[in-house]
């Protein structure tokens, strides 16, 4: 049987910089688009591109409940669960890709 995960994840375009919040069942995936620049929106005008966080659900309701919550929450809040465990706001998806998989999206 298939072990489904969901996943809810906090991008940044620097320190203390822009925030977004999303959802995915394929983070891998999902990051990669946000790097690519792919999908034209929010992400892709204030180039967003640095996994800050993430978390892993079992039930994707528990994982769409905890993304309406945390974008309902103040930028403080935000940034306080970011450096709980990044305090220096590091890639955490910084060794996921080949070069060649980063520049396909140019």
């Amino acid at each position: 049987m298939r072990q489904y995960r969901f996943y809810v994840y906090i991008m940044a375009n620097k320190k203390d910089g822009t925030l977004y919040i999303g959802f995915t069942n394929n983070i891998e995936r999902r990051v990669l688009e946000h790097k690519q620049g792919v999908n034209e929106g929010f992400t892709r005008k204030y180039r967003i591109k640095k996994l800050v966080y993430f978390e892993e659900h079992k039930y994707v309701r528990n994982a769409l409940t905890r993304e309406y919550q945390m974008k309902k929450w103040l930028r403080k809040w935000k940034i306080e669960l970011i450096e709980q465990d990044n305090p220096e706001w590091k890639d955490l998806a910084i060794d996921w890709y080949s070069q060649e998989e980063l520049n396909a999206g140019d």
